[in-house]
């Protein structure tokens, strides 16, 4: 018994010089590499100023001008919040060392605020509302830009006034824009389009990658769904609901339940769209959690779209182009969430200038023969005016869903 204890207390010595040994080489293999480190020559040379925009795209790589070696990994630095940020990366040097690296760099804001206004705005005489608050005034980062009317002005008189419109952000970023206020006794009336027959539409645009649609609201009434199918409808988004207003209540279309099961029952693939009046991130989400309450887990074949299209009050809103672009994200990603698709409905002119780059599933409109978007898209509102058999209250929009573009 004593000579067991002894040869394994004696083995158990053994193994403990054997580990302390290994720790040691561990610990002078660990000096020795440290000591490489800190005698490697550094060689690395940055953009100058080392700053990057805002929301931009931008990797590593992009803000190294030299290096005296390879990056072990390139990857993408966030730009989504202005200021100071610490990069850490490795590097192999020239002399085979991998080399622990921390720069500072500064993302900032120098994108001006966006006044969107023509050569010439036009109001009838007595117009009520502050021209600050009528014309649309935004920022890419900034919630509340300071947006100014410059010169001598007479709503309640008629006449032509040379203006200026002035736009600050907080990043001190600058936009002005000459314009000619024109006070009328009566606006111009335009002249409405003339319908276009659904047939017609579907014959020029129907190819082996596209699905031909339409989406509804109450405005196209009762819709005889049997013969719309007829007609050649493959798909279709239908309006669900929307919100009263900034902080207003939510509601159903008045014909969504009926429109929902008559072209369920003929075969039709469905989709769904949101009226919506988001003011904040928060807003979009209870947004998207009210749809999916409501539909109680029916299946939907097509995304659902935030519908935002605020732009003649966009000022009463008080959020910056990012936010409301956080906001489509939040919706769609709080439907994924729940098993729905989502995606992001906006004109071309509005989603190109105002939504930030972006990932989302896109339903673009452009009411035009062939549109020239330049972003991704999945589906294509190409006009507001088709009348099709089946619908007699309204005409319809025309929309085509591209296959290879899902």
């Amino acid at each position: 018994m004593k000579k067991n204890i002894k040869i394994l207390t004696g083995g158990l010595v053994v193994l403990c010089a054997l580990l302390l040994s290994y720790l040691g080489i561990i610990n002078y293999l660990d000096y020795k590499e440290k000591e490489r480190i800190k005698n490697a020559i550094v060689k690395i040379e940055y953009i100058s100023p080392l700053e990057v925009e805002f929301n931009e795209e931008v990797s590593l790589s992009d803000i190294i001008t030299s290096i005296n070696g390879v990056l072990i990994s390139d990857f993408k630095i966030d730009t989504s919040t202005l200021g100071e940020q610490e990069i850490n990366y490795k590097y192999l040097n020239e002399e085979d060392i991998k080399v622990p690296i921390k720069v500072n760099i500064k993302v900032v804001d120098k994108t001006p605020p966006v006044i969107w206004l023509n050569d010439t705005y036009t109001v009838k005489v007595g117009f009520d509302k502050r021209l600050e608050d009528a014309i649309m005034c935004g920022d890419n980062y900034d919630d509340n830009p300071l947006c100014t009317v410059k010169g001598e002005y007479n709503l309640n008189r008629i006449g032509n006034y040379n203006l200026i419109y002035e736009a600050i952000d907080n990043s001190g970023n600058k936009t002005s824009k000459n314009f000619v206020l024109k006070v009328l006794s009566k606006l111009p009336t335009s002249q409405g389009n003339a319908s276009i027959p659904f047939k017609s539409l579907y014959n020029e645009y129907k190819k082996d990658n596209t699905k031909i649609g339409i989406d509804v609201s109450k405005w196209q009434g009762d819709i005889d769904y049997q013969k719309v199918k007829d007609e050649g409808v493959e798909f279709v988004f239908i309006k669900m609901g929307g919100q009263n207003g900034i902080k207003g209540d939510y509601y159903l279309d008045p014909k969504f339940e009926r429109n929902l099961e008559g072209f369920k029952s003929v075969g039709i693939p469905i989709g769904l769209y949101f009226y919506t009046y988001a003011d904040s991130i928060l807003e979009a989400e209870r947004e998207a959690l009210w749809i999916i309450d409501n539909l109680k887990g029916e299946k939907i074949d097509l995304p659902i779209a935030f519908d935002w299209e605020n732009w003649s009050s966009y000022n009463s809103f008080h959020i910056s182009f990012n936010n409301l672009t956080k906001m489509a994200g939040k919706f769609i990603d709080t439907l994924s969430k729940h098993g729905y698709s989502g995606m992001l409905y906006g004109s071309k002119n509005y989603l190109e200038q105002i939504f930030l780059k972006n990932n989302y599933t896109t339903w673009v409109a452009h009411y035009t023969e062939q549109t020239n978007y330049n972003g991704k898209y999945m589906c294509w509102q190409r006009t507001n005016m088709a009348k099709i058999s089946g619908i007699t209250g309204n005409t319809v929009d025309f929309d085509i869903c591209y296959i290879d573009n899902e």
